[in-house]
């Protein structure tokens, strides 16, 4: 069928890995907040935001459905979230965030991963404390809504920054991570339509590598990436 065909049979392919990614994240994500607030929506709110999040990537609700029903059986596996620490090649800091039910199996394979990279996994704190944690909410950017105002609106709830994606649609909004509940709670309240909640490592330095250089550790971290118990993958190259 052609160069063409092949061409956007590869990018849809793509696109379907990235999107099966993200469901299978939010599942986890769905078990971890059930467990810890139990099933209803209404009185859960972190899983609120989860089932927000499934929305932005057009999880069809029978999955997210499926999902809570899972979570709520007591034979479920209990996932757990934990933050591996290492440095990849070329003293590049690395966090990895995971989403596991079998610690054991994840830390081999993060540790493999680093390995035959010529990076080293750490020891918890290595690494750490050259990022910050943050939260971060995306919110429709409805026509009553004024920049200025919403920042002096949100300021005493632990607004950091706030700022529009490119398209202008929506403001972006961070607090540290330990804001969270803080800030939630008031976007609730003024009823701002939260798109998509997110938690994430912000490096507190950056570091510069050649082109050769940072394709090595940028292979290592795609390798990283799709491993099914990795959630995300965080470091300071510019």
């Amino acid at each position: 069928m052609g160069r063409i065909f092949e061409k956007r049979k590869a990018t849809m392919f793509k696109r379907y890995a990235r999107m099966a990614k993200a469901f299978t994240k939010i599942g986890r994500d769905i078990v971890i907040a059930v467990k810890l607030g139990g099933p209803s929506p209404e009185s859960n709110s972190r899983l609120r935001l989860i089932i927000q999040n499934a929305k932005a990537v057009n999880m069809p609700k029978a999955n997210v459905d499926a999902a809570i029903k899972r979570a709520s059986d007591k034979d479920t596996s209990n996932y757990e979230e934990i933050v591996y620490e290492g440095y990849a090649p070329h003293g590049v800091p690395v966090l990895v965030e995971c989403t596991t039910d079998n610690p054991n199996r994840t830390v081999a394979s993060v540790r493999m991963y680093f390995t035959r990279a010529g990076g080293n996994l750490g020891t918890n704190g290595s690494v750490s404390f050259m990022f910050e944690h943050k939260s971060i909410f995306k919110i429709e950017n409805a026509p009553a809504l004024n920049k200025d105002d919403l920042e002096f609106e949100l300021i005493d709830f632990g607004l950091e920054e706030i700022n529009t994606d490119e398209d202008a649609k929506h403001f972006i909004i961070q607090t540290a991570f330990v804001d969270f509940g803080k800030m939630q709670a008031a976007l609730e309240e003024k009823k701002l339509h939260v798109v998509e909640t997110s938690k994430v490592y912000v490096p507190t330095t950056t570091k510069e590598l050649t082109e050769e250089q940072e394709l090595e550790v940028m292979q290592m971290i795609e390798k990283m990436e799709d491993d099914d118990d990795v959630v995300a993958v965080y470091h300071n190259l510019v």
